[in-house]
Formats: C-alpha cells, structure tokens, sequence
C-alpha cells in the first residue's frame, strides 16, 4: 500500500487520538455535535486524553495510548504453538514484531491489520472516538427505546480523513438525561455489506471512564434504514448474531501532561 495515512482507518485513529476537549472553536456547533460532546463528557471526558487503557477482547490483549497528539495502539496475540504477534499502530504507521522481533508487513495485509486493530479500539471508546474531526454529526430527531428517551445521532465520515469505509453509516442512541450511548447501529460496505445493532449491557467504569459490553444483531435486509433498528429489535425482529465483551480492563491516567 502506497499511503498508509490516506488509505485506510488508520487515520481515523489518528485524528481521534489526537482531539483535546479543551481544544474548542469559533465555528457555531451543531445540535448533533453538542449531543456528542456531552456524551463523551458523561463518559469521561478529560479523562480520555492521555489515558493508557489496557483490555482482553476474545483472548486478545489490547493497548491504547495517548499523549496529546501522540498515540499509540496494540494487538497482541499468542498462538497455540507459543508464538506472540504484536501489532502497533501509531503516528508513524503500523509495525509487527513476531517473538519481540520485526518483521516486514506485506502491502496487502497493512489495511487489513490495521482496520482490525483499529476497529477494536474505537468501539471499546465509544463515544469519545465520535468526536474526530472528520466525522459529521446530525441530529436526526428523538425516539422512545425499551421505556427511555433518546436523542438519535446520525455519523458520517468525510472522504477526506474518513479512511477506506468512510461510505460506512453510524447512528447512536444517546440517553437524553444522563448522555450514554446505550443503542448503536451501523451500515458497512465491506465483505458484500451488513447492517449490525447493538445493545450496551453491562456498563462499568473503570479509572474514570464508562465501558459497555454488546449484544450484537444483524438483519439481511439491507436497505433498512438505521432508524428502524430500534423498533425492530423491541419487536424481536432482528437476528442475535454476537455478544462483544471486553474484559480485565486497566485504565492508567497520566496527569503529568
């Protein structure tokens, strides 16, 4: 791959790793941008800006970094003969290093194992990772889920910056009293497409941040509109396709920057 920083979701995970709260602008923000900002304050706000979050997801280890604009993510994988992948993804690109050691990176697989790495990532850190500067917010309107109000999101990414699914559609239930994302859903492009709803269960917050797990469902009807999704599954309409549980979460704030 010729361009790593303009070809894939890295740079997604650049521009995310990089936003500062305090950071703000002139420009008037919109409804949507609002909702998501006190969202991400809910849910721990400052606390995301120079965090090292350490996690198990699917008995693989994962690492987050940040340090103002420098950032840092890892995969670390041990296989059944005893041999440990360690895959980093920083400001610099992607690395892998096999036993503690480097080794080179076919260009066919550097967006593959990056958007894998990537992916984790961001929606352990939901909804901080929302507030990338390529990203659209828009408010769609309001609606009633399992007994609650909430404010429905629509997220779009640009082209620019947006990575190689910047098509990808996101829409997120955010709580109108307390601002937690409870309810996401998403359309993808990739793999002949798909449209996945998930549920937060088993919210908790670890060193000052709010983490959730998933239920995780599907419908093959893919020209349904993300807004439906809500009343699909209170109607049991939409298939159970996964739990996603992220596990021995350890956050470390480093308040020295």
């Amino acid at each position: 791959m010729k361009n790593l920083c303009c070809k894939n979701k890295v740079l997604i995970a650049l521009l995310i790793s990089v936003i500062s709260l305090a950071c703000g602008t002139s420009e008037k923000k919109s409804a949507g941008e609002k909702i998501i900002e006190k969202s991400i304050e809910a849910s721990g706000g400052e606390n995301y800006v120079n965090a090292e979050i350490d996690f198990t997801f699917r008995n693989r280890r994962y690492k987050s970094k940040r340090n103002g604009d420098i950032f840092r993510l890892e995969r670390i994988v041990k296989d059944s003969t005893g041999n440990t992948t360690h895959d980093v993804l920083d400001n610099e690109g992607l690395k892998r290093l096999v036993n503690s050691k480097a080794v080179t990176v076919p260009d066919s697989m550097v967006t593959r194992i990056s958007d894998g790495v990537n992916s984790v990532h961001y929606f352990v850190q939901v909804p901080y990772v929302l507030n990338s500067p390529a990203a659209n917010k828009e408010l769609l309107g309001e609606d009633e889920v399992e007994g609650d109000a909430y404010y429905e999101v629509k997220v779009t990414f640009r082209e620019e910056g947006g990575g190689t699914d910047f098509e990808d559609e996101f829409l997120y239930w955010i709580h109108k009293e307390n601002f937690t994302v409870d309810y996401l859903a998403y359309r993808f492009y990739t793999n002949d497409g798909g449209i996945r709803f998930r549920k937060a269960v088993n919210p908790r917050v670890v060193g000052g941040i709010r983490f959730v797990d998933y239920q995780n469902y599907k419908t093959d009807e893919l020209s349904t509109p993300l807004r439906d999704l809500d009343s699909l599954y209170e109607a049991g309409k939409l298939e159970f396709f996964s739990d996603i549980q992220t596990e021995n979460i350890s956050v470390s704030i480093n308040k020295n920057n």
